[in-house]
This record gives structure tokens, C-alpha cells and sequence, in this order.
């Protein structure tokens, strides 16, 4: 088997030193195990937080160890009998031509018909982090002001769910391209450029009663222009920072924080996992909507293991517009 093993903690994006392409031996399984091989892998800002030495939703990656990453996978090999040879399944291995996976919390058997990449685009965990972070944390109420740090997989997302409970929908990307695809193909009401925008002047215009629920994905200083923008009893929700995964030292805290006091508002962290036990209620809400053709979703697809690392810059350089995810070998 091929794997990407890392040699060193990252500082800032991954280069070329990073990491390298090994071959290994096939792992010996345990009793219950199933050798999986591997299809698609979904590259996720939070991965970034792995490769580190401090505190993450996941262990942090040992040196020498490949990568965590969500990713469609099939039964090549298996003892014990919750996997047969061929079952298609959604885990956690790493960034192989093969992983190790048990029948656990980090292990969904899909049904065989299932189309892996509206998967890992929309129905697996970055549709689960759109929905429960906003409908169960951010609790978004119709005619209320939803603003999305978006034109990522979750964000677009996050943005359409809001648009669908009635609310409106303020939306925050890298470029022209990416705030006219969630305005004109998306249905977000309006769009902020943050490299070329004043944020905190452009939230003022596009939103006059302020903001009721914000959906954060990057912190830094667009959180900190959104928290003054907030509304009475507004709602923050914590699901990434992406502006500082790549720094090397601690971030600074946003200076507005004190209006979370001020204007009774409420910041909220969560993480996909604590809601395992309503995944299916989830995904068959997301599967109606798409069906409805209220969801709609673009992907960056990268050919190749050796490109995982370049694929992972690409949510930090703003390279991608939706789900970026690496295909290892062709679907079967």
C-alpha cells in the first residue's frame, strides 16, 4: 500500500518537506477489523488541526503517521463479521490506499447504490456540520438575519439550510466568482468580498437589523467585525477557524467579544459527533431537500494520493469553490 507519512509538524501550509509517499506493507488485521480500500477522501480545513501537537476534535497525528481524514472507502479484507468483502463504507482512515477500520463510532456501512461523491459533498459530515450547527446551535428563527462565512463545502451549505427555514442569508468569501455563485446559483441575498470589501462597513449596509445568527468557519477578524454587527440575543456558532489554523503561535482573542454581553448574544463551539445518535434524521432531511432541488453543491475533485497536501492548501489559499475531495482509485 501507498501512504503519505509525516515527517514534521507543518508551519503554516503543508510544502514539500512536510510529508512524503511512502509504500508500506499491508496492516496485519485484528479480530473484528476490516482492510478498506480507499476511493475518495475529503479534505477538511479541521484536518490542519491534526498535523499540530495541541488539543483537536481528533488526536493529533504521531510523526511518521499518515494523516486522519474522512473518506468513502470498500471492503478489501476482513475478519469478524461486520464487514463482507465489497460493503461500502464512510470512516476515518488515513491519507492511504488503504485503512483500517472497525465496526465503530467513526465506521458507517452505506447502502451499496449509494453515490459516494453527493456523499462526502453534502450527506456525510459536512452536511451533518451545516445542519446541527446551524438548525440545533446557531437555532435560526424564520425572518432572522443569517450571515455565513461560506463558498466552502459546510458554508454554501449552511446558507441554503438557512434560506429554506425562512430566513435571510448574508454570505462572506474570497472573491467576485465565489459571491456570485452563492447569490446568483445558491440564493443567498447578498455577498461580501472580504479581500476587497470593508466587512465591517458591508454588514452594515446589507444587514440594518443587524445580525441574528452568524455561522463561523474562519475567526479571526471577520469574526471580530461580525460580533459588532450583532443583534439583541444574537447567536455565534463556532464551527472552524480557518484564518488561524496556519499560524504558529496562539490567536488573539476578537475585540468585540464584549458585545456577546451587551447585546445578550451566545458563542457556541460544537463538533459533528456529539449529535452520532441523529445522523439518520440528518442525512434523510438532506437527501429530501436535494431530491427537492433545494441543495445544490460544486466540487473540487483531485486526482491522486501523492496530491493530498495540495489538495489541504487549497481551502487555506481559497483555491477551491465548494467540497474539495481527492479520488484515490475509480469508484467501483
Amino acid at each position: 500500500m501507498q501512504a503519505i507519512v509525516l515527517r514534521r509538524r507543518p508551519e503554516g501550509c503543508c510544502r514539500g518537506t512536510t510529508s512524503s509517499l511512502v509504500t508500506q506493507p499491508l496492516p496485519t488485521l485484528a479480530e473484528g477489523e476490516a482492510l478498506m480500500q480507499v476511493i475518495y477522501l475529503s479534505m477538511d480545513a479541521t484536518v490542519r488541526t491534526w498535523l499540530n501537537r495541541g488539543e483537536a476534535t481528533c488526536p493529533p497525528s504521531r510523526s511518521a503517521r499518515w494523516c486522519a481524514a474522512r473518506a468513502s472507502a470498500t471492503s478489501w479484507r476482513r475478519t469478524g463479521d461486520a464487514y463482507a468483502v465489497g460493503d461500502l463504507v464512510y470512516s476515518l482512515p488515513g491519507w492511504a490506499t488503504y485503512g483500517v477500520v472497525r465496526d465503530d463510532l467513526f465506521t458507517t456501512k452505506l447502502d451499496p447504490d449509494t453515490p459516494l461523491r453527493p456523499m462526502m459533498s453534502v450527506f456525510g459530515g459536512t452536511g451533518a456540520a451545516a445542519y446541527f450547527g446551524l438548525l440545533d446551535v446557531g437555532k435560526p428563527q424564520p425572518g432572522e438575519t443569517v450571515v455565513v462565512s461560506t463558498a466552502g463545502a459546510t458554508g454554501s451549505l449552511v446558507g441554503q439550510i438557512a434560506k429554506i427555514v425562512g430566513c435571510r442569508v448574508v454570505g462572506i468569501a474570497g472573491s467576485d466568482d465565489k459571491c456570485a455563485w452563492v447569490t446568483e446559483e445558491l440564493g443567498f441575498d447578498g455577498c461580501i468580498n472580504h479581500r476587497t470589501e470593508d466587512v465591517a462597513e458591508r454588514l452594515r449596509a446589507l444587514c440594518p437589523d443587524r445580525v441574528d445568527v452568524y455561522f463561523d468557519n474562519v475567526g479571526g477578524p471577520i469574526l471580530d467585525d461580525v460580533l459588532g454587527a450583532l443583534n439583541q440575543r444574537g447567536r455565534v456558532v463556532l464551527c472552524g477557524a480557518i484564518a488561524v489554523y496556519n499560524d504558529t503561535g496562539r490567536p488573539a482573542g476578537p475585540g468585540n467579544y464584549l458585545n456577546l454581553i451587551s447585546r445578550r448574544g451566545r458563542m457556541e463551539g460544537f463538533i459533528t459527533l456529539d449529535y452520532w445518535d441523529r445522523f439518520d434524521e440528518c442525512f434523510t432531511q438532506l437527501k429530501t431537500w436535494a431530491a427537492e432541488g433545494k441543495l445544490r453543491w460544486r466540487e473540487e475533485l483531485v486526482d491522486g494520493l501523492d496530491r493530498c497536501p495540495d489538495a489541504l492548501n487549497m481551502l487555506f489559499t481559497g483555491a477551491n469553490t465548494g467540497k474539495v475531495l481527492v479520488q484515490v482509485v475509480p469508484e467501483p
